[in-house]
C-alpha cells in the first residue's frame, strides 16, 4: 500500500513516514504542490497526505490538479481549523481534513477508513474496523472513532464496547459482562458495569441521554443496537 506524504515541515513529515513506514505502508514524500502533481502523476499512490499551505503550489492547487487526472484518496493536513478553509479543501477534491497538531493514531485510522471506503485496503492492508453507523472500533489499534474522531478509552471501557459490538443485539447480564470483560466470576455489586457503561455512553453517544448504540434492557442487562459490519 502505497501512500505519498506532503509537506515543507520536513521534521513532520519525517515523523509521519516513520509511523505509516511502522503500519507497514510504503511512503514516498515532497516538500511542495508542484512535486506532489508531477509524483501523483506518474507514482500510482493508494493515498495522498496533502498539507494546506505550501510553497510553488497550495495544497488546495495541487489537489486541484491531481483531480484532473485522479480519484486517488486524498487527506487535506493543514494549522487552519476555520470551517471556511475545510470547505476550501472539500471544495477542491480532497475527501478528508486533519487539523494540526493531530494524534498519529487519528490519521491511521482516517487512512485506513478511506482505503476501505476506496476498495484499496483490500490489497495489502488487513483494516481490522468493526463499523456502525457513525462508530467504529479499530481492534489493532484498540481505539474508538466517532465520525472520524478517536475517542480514548480506558482498557476495559474498550473491552466491554468491543464484546457489545461483536455480538450487537445480543442481551448481556451485568453477570456476564462482568464474567467476559473483567475475567472473573464476581460476587456483589456489579455496579461497576453500570458506571462503565454510562462512562461509554458519555465518550460515545450522540446524545448520551437517548443512547443509540448501547441500549439498556430493563431489567436483564445491555445490548448493542444496530448491525456490525468488520472491514479488512
Amino acid at each position: 500500500m502505497k501512500i505519498l506524504v506532503v509537506d515543507d515541515e520536513k521534521l513532520l513529515v519525517k515523523g509521519i513516514r516513520f509511523n505509516l513506514e511502522n503500519e507497514g505502508f510504503e511512503v514516498e514524500v515532497a516538500y511542495d504542490g508542484a512535486t506532489a502533481v508531477e509524483l501523483a502523476r506518474t507514482g500510482n499512490f493508494d493515498l495522498i497526505i496533502l498539507d494546506l499551505m505550501m510553497p510553488v503550489l497550495s495544497g488546495t492547487e495541487a489537489c486541484m490538479k491531481i483531480r484532473e487526472f485522479s480519484d486517488v484518496p486524498v487527506i487535506m493536513l493543514t494549522a487552519r481549523s476555520e470551517d471556511e478553509d475545510k470547505l476550501m479543501g472539500f471544495a477542491c477534491g480532497a475527501d478528508d481534513y486533519v487539523t494540526k497538531p493531530f494524534n498519529i493514531r487519528e490519521v491511521i485510522a482516517r487512512i485506513r477508513a478511506l482505503l476501505r471506503r476506496s476498495g484499496g485496503a483490500q490489497q495489502q492492508i488487513r483494516s481490522s474496523l468493526l463499523t456502525a453507523g457513525g462508530l467504529s472500533l479499530d481492534t489493532e489499534q484498540r481505539v474508538a472513532i466517532r465520525d472520524g474522531q478517536v475517542i480514548d478509552l480506558t482498557a476495559k471501557e474498550y473491552d466491554l464496547i468491543e464484546l457489545l459490538m461483536k455480538n450487537p443485539r445480543r442481551v448481556y447480564s451485568r453477570e456476564s459482562l462482568m464474567n467476559q470483560v473483567w475475567g472473573y466470576s464476581y460476587v456483589g455489586d456489579y455496579r461497576t458495569v453500570d458506571v462503565h457503561i454510562r462512562r461509554l455512553r458519555e465518550k460515545l453517544e450522540p446524545n448520551p441521554a437517548e443512547p443509540v448504540y448501547i441500549i439498556t434492557k430493563w431489567g436483564v442487562g445491555y445490548y448493542f443496537q444496530g448491525e456490525s459490519r468488520t472491514a479488512g
